[in-house]
């Protein structure tokens, strides 16, 4: 049934998405209340209307990456191609044709589920993806094949580390969405970010300090309904830095912030991404 529904043209699975977006958002609520106190917490100085403007926007985003991931099913590459443009890819290549492994840090903003199978597409080197798999069976295999159809690798999170060590010294693109929210006996990093004391994994710093890898930010924009625009921006060139300069983690994290403030509606507020205590904070209040 999925795959008959993929075969749909976007135009006709939009009016899907425009159904899903009112059911979700004026019928059902789905996580209404998480995502309305997400974006007053990231945003204090706008108004309550501005707030709600930009939930909207959100929901209908958000519905449209659910049909948009379904269409990855019987989606070709030509198509894809035409969807998504890379406006500097000039400086993933750069590294890459000097035999290095290329991590970028994305997020869950725009259509996070298009962005690897674009690389695999338009890079012209292979391009993996770290994945967390998911507890259902049925979803695992369905977001496996829609991952993976158009040439894209899969790496499960807990063999990352092997994997790097066991192909160290492929030309090849790995990317890693950062900004998942560890579990609280897994936290080693906070910052503030959107105004909140948050934590981030450290995952991607470790691998690319231990492996001398190069780090590119992406920051993933819709410019129209199916259409986005990928931009790469440095954060480490894989050379040992002076250490007055920032973090990985932490300039991921400011970059992230930028690309927040510039398109919130484009970012996934569904989730509790602020669950966790800072201890020094949980300290000053006890």
């Amino acid at each position: 049934m999925l795959k008959g529904l993929s075969l749909l043209p976007l135009s006709v699975l939009y009016l899907l998405a425009d159904f899903l977006y009112f059911v979700v958002y004026y019928v059902v609520g789905y996580r209404k209340e998480v995502v309305l106190s997400n974006l007053q917490r990231a945003f204090p100085e706008k108004s309550l209307e501005e707030i709600h403007q930009i939930a909207k926007g959100f929901y209908r985003q958000f519905a449209d990456v659910i049909v948009e991931t379904l269409k990855l099913l019987s989606m070709d590459a030509a198509e894809m191609e035409r969807r998504i443009v890379f406006t500097n890819q000039d400086l993933l290549d750069d590294f890459v044709k000097q035999g290095k492994t290329v991590i970028t840090m994305g997020s869950h903003a725009a259509n996070w589920e298009w962005v690897l199978s674009a690389g695999a597409v338009q890079f012209g080197f292979p391009a993996y993806g770290v994945y967390k798999p998911l507890n259902n069976a049925f979803f695992e295999t369905f977001m496996l094949r829609t991952r993976s159809k158009l040439g894209a690798k899969l790496i499960k999170m807990k063999d990352t580390l092997r994997d790097f060590a066991a192909n160290r010294n492929m030309p090849r693109v790995v990317a890693m969405l950062s900004d998942q929210t560890p579990l609280k006996s897994e936290i080693t990093f906070w910052t503030t970010f959107l105004h909140q004391d948050t934590p981030f994994y450290e995952g991607a710093e470790k691998l690319a300090n231990k492996f001398g890898y190069p780090v590119l930010f992406l920051d993933t924009h819709r410019t129209s309904r199916g259409h986005y625009t990928l931009t790469f921006e440095l954060i480490s060139n894989g050379k040992p830095d002076a250490s007055t300069e920032a973090s990985i983690t932490e300039t991921f994290a400011r970059k992230l912030e930028a690309a927040i403030r510039r398109h919130p509606a484009d970012y996934l507020w569904t989730h509790k991404r602020w669950k966790h205590t800072r201890p020094e904070a949980a300290e000053l209040e006890s």
